[in-house]
C-alpha cells in the first residue's frame, strides 16, 4: 500500500519549520508547538484535519495580535523563497491555511498576504472565503494579479476562481454568474507558464458544466490565436467532447454523421472481479470513399451504492481512417477500488463511442 499522503505532515517537515519561525521571531519556542501538534489525536487526524490542526497550533503560539502574526507567518515564508524561489509545494498547504482559518475578518491584512503564500504553497482554497464575504473586491483583486511577475500568483488569480474547484469551498455566485471570471481567463489565455494555461482552462472547463454555449463561444474566438491558446481550447472542451457535444466536436473537425464508419466484433470480458481489469477488444473499419476523422471513446455505466447508475466516458485516441482502413483496438479498465472511486457489484454496461455516437455495447457483470 502506497504511504498515506496525510503523513506527509511529519516532524521531519515541521521540526526545521519551526526553527524558521524562530529565526523570524525569536519569542516563538518550537518544542512547545511541536507538542501542540503531535498530540494524543495526531495519529487520528485527516489530511485536512492535520493541515487545520497545524494553523490552529501555530496562531496559539504566536502573538495575540493577529496582524503581527500574519507578519511573521509572511515573513518565514519569504525566508523559503528567496532560498528555493517560486514553488508548488503541497506539504506547506498549513500556511495559506493559516489565512483561510483566522483571517477572513482582517481582509486588509490577509489579502496582500496570499499574494506571497501562494509563492510557496498555493492559496487557491484560501481565497474562497475571501471571494463569499467581499466578492467585488476579490473580483478586482484576481484580475489584478492575472498581470503579476508571478507565475504563482496569476496562476492563483484563474485557480482560486473556478466555479468548481475540487475540494474547495463553493462560491454559488460564480455558477450562476461567471462574468467576472472572463477578463481574468483573457489576460491569461497565452501565459508564458504551463500551470497558468492549465487552470485557465480547467476554469473553462468548470464553466462549460452549467454555461456550455459561452464556453463554445471563446473557444471560437480562440482558436488560432496561438498554439498554447490552441492547447488550452482543447482541454477547456474535454468534458463537452466526453458528452459528445456536437458543436464541440466540430471545433476539432469530428463529424457526429460521419458516414461509412463500422464497428464490429466487439468482446469484452462477461465479469469481472473488483480489483481485477476488464479487457475489451473491436475493429473500426472506414466503408466509405473517403477519409474520416474519428474520436474512440468508451463509456462504462457504474452501479453505485445509491442504486443509481454513474456514466463515465474514456477517452480512447483520435486517427484519420483512410477507405477501407480497418483499426484492431484493444483496452483494458482498471475496477481498482480507490478513495476517490467505489466499484459496487452488479450488472455494467460498456458502450463503444465514434465521435460522441454510440456504435456497439455490451453488458458485464461485476462481482
Amino acid at each position: 500500500m502506497p504511504e498515506p499522503l496525510k503523513n506527509i505532515f511529519s516532524r521531519a517537515l515541521l521540526e526545521p519549520f519551526a526553527a524558521e519561525v524562530r529565526a523570524v521571531w525569536e519569542k516563538f519556542e518550537p518544542q512547545h508547538f511541536l507538542q501542540a501538534v503531535f498530540d494524543v489525536e495526531w495519529e487520528s487526524r485527516e489530511l485536512k484535519q492535520r493541515v487545520r490542526h497545524i494553523s490552529h497550533s501555530l496562531r496559539a503560539h504566536l502573538p495575540p495580535d493577529y496582524p503581527a502574526a500574519l507578519e511573521i507567518v509572511v515573513q518565514t515564508t519569504r525566508r523559503y523563497l528567496a532560498r528555493h524561489g517560486d514553488k508548488l509545494t503541497f506539504e506547506y498547504t498549513f500556511l495559506p491555511d493559516f489565512v483561510e482559518t483566522h483571517g477572513v475578518a482582517e481582509p486588509d491584512h490577509s489579502i496582500p498576504a496570499l499574494a506571497t503564500l501562494t509563492r510557496w504553497s498555493s492559496a487557491e482554497f484560501a481565497v474562497r472565503p475571501f471571494l463569499l464575504h467581499y466578492p467585488a473586491r476579490m473580483h478586482a483583486q484576481m484580475l489584478e494579479w492575472s498581470r503579476h511577475e508571478s507565475a504563482m500568483v496569476r496562476r492563483l488569480s484563474s485557480e482560486g476562481i473556478r466555479p468548481r474547484l475540487p475540494w474547495g469551498m463553493g462560491v454559488p455566485a460564480l455558477k450562476r454568474d461567471p462574468a467576472p471570471i472572463l477578463p481574468i481567463l483573457e489576460n491569461l489565455k497565452d501565459d508564458p507558464a504551463e500551470t497558468v494555461r492549465r487552470s485557465v482552462a480547467n476554469n473553462l472547463n468548470d464553466i462549460a458544466k452549467d454555461h456550455p454555449d459561452l464556453v463554445l463561444s471563446i473557444a471560437e474566438r480562440w482558436l488560432g490565436h496561438s498554439p498554447e491558446t490552441d492547447w488550452v481550447v482543447r482541454h477547456a472542451c474535454r468534458g463537452l467532447l466526453k458528452k459528445g457535444n456536437a458543436r464541440a466536436l466540430a471545433h476539432f473537425g469530428f463529424q457526429q454523421d460521419v458516414k461509412g464508419i463500422v464497428v464490429s466484433d466487439c468482446a469484452h470480458s462477461k465479469q469481472v472481479r473488483i480489483g481485477e481489469q476488464l479487457d475489451f477488444s473491436f475493429w473500426v473499419k472506414n466503408t466509405a470513399t473517403s477519409p474520416a476523422q474519428l474520436r474512440l471513446e468508451y463509456g462504462i455505466e457504474y452501479q453505485t451504492i445509491s442504486g443509481k447508475p454513474s456514466y463515465k466516458v474514456f477517452k480512447i485516441k483520435e486517427m484519420e481512417l483512410m477507405p477501407s482502413q480497418s483499426e484492431h483496438i484493444i483496452r483494458r479498465q482498471r475496477f481498482q477500488d480507490f478513495t476517490t472511486r467505489k466499484h459496487y457489484p452488479g450488472p455494467h454496461r460498456l458502450r463503444i463511442l465514434v465521435n460522441g455516437i454510440a456504435s456497439a455495447e455490451g453488458i458485464f457483470e461485476v462481482l
